[in-house]
């Protein structure tokens, strides 16, 4: 029987393997940019005109990294009878929801 707990979060992963009385760490790092977006830049009077920052390119590009992330992670953990994840709420929730449709995308390729 195989066991896995995960630690997430969006710099980097732990798994642990538990399997037939051996345990293995394995470290997946998630190779995610972190944007500091900062306001555009205005004038000197209040309430004066500022560039607009588009910060939908970088939203978009870290969402696509964060899905390559994902999908390193669950290769790490095919054929895992049991599974659990730890870690801050929203990745490790984001986690689970690509986990689940790659089960699902999994399933329909197999029937």
């Amino acid at each position: 029987m195989k066991n896995t707990g995960i630690w997430l979060d969006k710099d980097k992963a732990l798994i642990v393997t538990l399997e037939n009385g051996n345990e293995t760490l394995t470290t997946v790092t998630s190779n995610i940019d972190h944007f500091h977006i900062h306001g555009g830049s205005g004038t000197k009077f209040k309430g004066g005109p500022q560039d607009v920052i588009q910060d939908s390119k970088y939203l978009m590009k870290e969402k696509q990294q964060i899905k390559a992330y994902f999908k390193n992670i669950i290769t790490k953990i095919n054929n895992t009878d049991a599974l659990v994840l730890f870690g801050p709420a929203q990745t490790s929730e984001k986690f689970n929801k690509e986990l689940h449709c790659y089960a699902n995308q999994k399933s329909l390729q197999t029937d």
